[in-house]
Parts: C-alpha cells; structure tokens; sequence
C-alpha cells in the first residue's frame, strides 16, 4: 500500500507537527541522504523513534548530495518512498537547503537524533554536524547519538552497484591499501594552519546564454536570441575562494584596470579570509572574457576578450614584486595563478622564485597569450600544474614519452611535485627524484570544464605545501577537479565539507 500520505512539502510541516505539539507528544527528528535504505537506518529509525512519540525524517535533496558522480543513485522522490513505507517513520519531507540547520529553526523538534556513524560532534570533519549542534542548543533542541552496528549507504553502492568503470574500481582498491581515508583526511584537516600569499591575472568570466534562431537571411552566419548572463569571478580571484575555504588567511595580490575595473562585484566575491590588495593599470579595463553559450546544452560557441595585457607601468610593477620580497615572510607558501594577462611580470616572477618559502605556479596556455606563455618563465617552482599540451609546448617536444618528460622538467624546476593533468585521463604527478604517480579521474561526466584546473591547482598546492605523499596530492586535486566540472564556471568555490564528503564517499 502507498504510504505518500506521509510525504509533506517541508514547508507545511510545522503546521502539521502543531497538533502533536498541543497534545503534548515528543518529536523526534532524523536527517540526511538516505541513498540506499538498509538495515542499518531501519535501526536508527526505530531507535530515534523509542526517544519520543512522532518521527520526522528529512532528506537531502538531490542537488546537494555531494557524495561523488552519479550520486545519488536515488532520487529524492524514490528516497522519500521508501522511508514512507517503513511503519516506523510518521512524516517524511525533503529539504530545502544544503544541510540541516534551517530546517531544525523551521520544525524545532524536542530531540534531534544522528546515527552511529557520528560517534561525537568533534568527529564530523566536515563542520555540519558542529553547525547543527549549535541550533540545537539556541532553540534548545536536545542532541542524540544513537549506538548500533555501523553502516553505510556509500559504502554498500561502492561494492554492490558502483557506477565506477572496473578500471577506476580497481584504483581505488589498491589506493585503500596503501592509504586510509583518515591519512587522506588529516592533509586536509592541516590545511587549516597554512597561511597564502598569491599572485596572478584577475578574470571577469562572463556567460551569455542564448538560444539559437538558425542562419542569418543575408549572410552565413548563426542568429542567436539573447537569454541572460551570468558573472563569475574567475582567475586568480577563483583560486583564492578554493583555498580560502581551507586554509587559515590568504593573502591577494593583484592588478585591476582603471576603468570598467569591476572592483565592487570583485570584493563582494571574495571569501571572508581574503585579503586583497590592488595594483591599478592604468589606462587599461580589468579582464573580461564573455562566452556566447547555448542556454540549453551550455555549448560555448564564441569567447570575447576585452583586456590589454601590457601590464603594469615600471614603478607599479617594481612596487609590486617589493611588495612580493616584503610579505613572503609572513605566509608559509605563494601561489603564482598566472595567466599569462600581464599581472605577473618577469621582476614579480624574480621576486617569488627569489623570497617565496615555497612556491606553487601554473602556467596557464590560453587564447589571449597566443600561446606563448611557458613554465619556462620561472627559474624554479617547489610544485608545478600544468596541462599536458601546456608542458610539451614548454619543451618543445610532442612526442618524448610523458613520463620521461615530466620528470626532467620536475628536476629542472627543482620542484618537489610535478603535476601534469589530462582531463578525462586523470593526472600524473613526480618529483625531482623520480619518483611517478597516475591517478585516474573521478567524473565520468561534466556540466562545465571551465574552473576544473583552477580548483585542481589550489587544492593540489595546499597538500603539496604539507608535503604529502604525491599520490594523496594528486589524489585531492582530482577530487577537487570532479566536483568543480559539476558547476557552471566558477559558479561556487569547491568548499572542505563538500571535499571530504567526495573522498569519504570514494573511500569508504
């Protein structure tokens, strides 16, 4: 028998739990993703249900179950029916946010209850289940822990119904023996002490979404109908949000134009632990790259720069790698994001090899520095990212296998860690000693690329500053890389939570 009489709109619930109220019944309340209903939730069910008279289930909704690709392997729908069907539940809804904070403010039961995997708040790494903690006691709420047999949705889909093609399986099955997802953790848990310097070229990404009308009557070219156009703050604006969102402070130096500089949408983009500082160019705009884009598909189908990329005036520029040799000091690593746009001029690339403790660089290959633009740049980089077409084009070799090739640029550099990532074939990483590591890529699909390598770059740095082994590295960032495709442009900046939700989910 149906049992969707159970299943509420979350915003019709409070009012539904009145009654229950009135009669003086004790609410229980039980949140998460549910993706496969198993014995262990019936039992975390039943045991929240004995604390009280009423259970309240509430269930992430698709849109934010950020447990890996093809998650979940349930629609929130099909989720809610199958808690609906167990006799012991009495309302279920889905929510409406990302995590439980607001929907314990809107039902404010008497108990919320959290299952086994929760052994105590300081055990989420994620942060949640401490923001949840902090509800319940303002609305005094009381917290509960049930005690039982362990677990756990992710787990049974990655062995039972994994979506993983065999060879991705069998990576991670040895990585699980060479690393536990603690050791994978606790590098992302001591980030949080690293303090960022960062440098590099200021991107306005704009995307026009149209929808196409056909060939122009007069000439062959597409007519397109104008739709709406989103901003995003790209460039090494995006890569301080990413770190941001691990690390203690970062640092931002950078170079605007003095008109169209874009500075009030800049400052409101950045992440709170952002420190900018601006270096003004003058007679030049801030950087925008607009992409004409199909607002159904989000193929691109024209990209539009307006930018002068003759950088800052002598004095500016002098001002600027002063600045570099004044403040690397107080920071444990700098990161160079560059571009290849003018920001970062052959004296700031002096004065980071020169005064940086440790130094991160990318060196992007686009269509705005006709591809002239090289590694070669920079005399020396503790850890290096860089596509595998930008490294070839900085050797001048397409052919030498890609291994012999990274490693000799990784002993030229002197760098510690070597990254050279390839899309949907993963990443490679070495050192100058020789060692080499590949790491396949986790997302078997995408919404949008743009970003992928940005948000690959700052996480792979940070864990490359803590010296990790070169595998967890290259690991992170590809992590890092599989959740920033799922975004349009740089739409969000990959958060610690939603990371560790991504490893705990490939691991376990």
């Amino acid at each position: 028998m149906s049992q969707n009489h159970k299943i509420y709109p979350l915003n019709e619930l409070p009012g539904v739990l009145q009654s229950h109220r009135d009669a003086n019944r004790k609410i229980v309340h039980c949140h998460g993703v549910f993706d496969l209903l198993h014995i262990g939730h019936i039992r975390y069910f039943e045991q929240a249900r004995s604390l009280g008279d009423v259970l309240v289930v509430t269930l992430t909704q698709d849109v934010y179950v950020d447990k890996g690709d093809k998650r979940p392997a349930f629609t929130e729908q099909l989720r809610a029916e199958a808690i609906a069907s167990l006799s012991v539940v009495d309302y279920v809804a889905v929510n409406q946010w990302p995590t439980a904070e607001e929907t314990l403010r809107l039902l404010r039961p008497d108990i919320y209850v959290k299952g086994s995997d929760f052994k105590s708040v300081g055990g989420d790494r994620t942060g949640k289940l401490a923001q949840e903690e902090k509800v319940c006691k303002e609305l005094g709420i009381e917290l509960r822990f049930t005690q039982d047999i362990v677990f756990s949705s992710t787990n049974l889909i990655n062995r039972f119904f994994s979506s993983f093609s065999k060879e991705l399986r069998d990576y991670l099955d040895l990585f699980r023996r060479r690393y536990s997802l603690d050791q994978v953790l606790s590098v992302v848990d001591d980030m949080a002490r690293l303090k960022v310097l960062l440098v590099g070229d200021v991107i306005i990404d704009e995307y026009c979404y149209c929808s196409p009308l056909g060939a122009s009557g007069k000439s062959p070219v597409l007519a397109v109908k104008y739709g709406s156009l989103d901003r995003f703050a790209g460039g090494v604006l995006a890569v301080a949000n990413h770190a941001a969102n691990f690390v203690d402070s970062v640092r931002l130096l950078t170079v605007l134009g003095d008109h169209d500089d874009h500075r009030r949408f800049i400052e409101s983009s950045l992440h709170p632990k952002v420190r900018p500082a601006f270096w003004i160019q003058d007679g030049a705009p801030t950087l925008v790259k607009r992409r004409y884009l199909d607002g159904y598909s989000l193929h691109k189908w024209l990209e539009i720069y307006t930018m002068d990329d003759s950088g800052l005036s002598s004095q500016k520029d002098q001002d600027l790698a002063e600045s570099v040799r004044r403040e690397s000091p107080q920071y444990d690593m700098a990161i160079s994001a560059d571009f290849g746009h003018g920001a970062v001029s052959p004296a700031l690339c002096e004065s980071l090899v020169s005064h940086a403790p440790f130094l991160a660089v990318n060196t992007q290959v686009n269509a705005g520095n006709a591809s002239m633009h090289t590694i070669s740049r920079y005399s020396k980089a503790d850890y290096i990212s860089l596509t595998e077409r930008e490294l070839r084009l900085d050797t001048r070799d397409l052919k030498k296998d890609l291994r012999l090739l990274a490693c000799e640029t990784a002993r030229r550099f002197q760098s510690r860690a070597l990254a050279v990532t390839k899309g949907r074939q993963g990443a490679c990483m070495t050192n100058f000693d020789g060692a080499f590591v590949v790491v396949p890529a986790f997302a078997s699909r995408a919404i949008d690329s743009i970003g992928s390598g940005d948000a690959f770059f700052a996480i792979s740095s940070l864990a490359a500053r803590l010296n990790a082994p070169l595998e967890i590295t290259a690991f992170l960032g590809n992590v890092a890389g599989a959740l920033a495709v799922q975004i349009i442009g740089n739409q969000k900046a990959i958060d610690k939570a939603g990371l560790t939700k991504y490893v705990t989910s490939l691991l376990k």
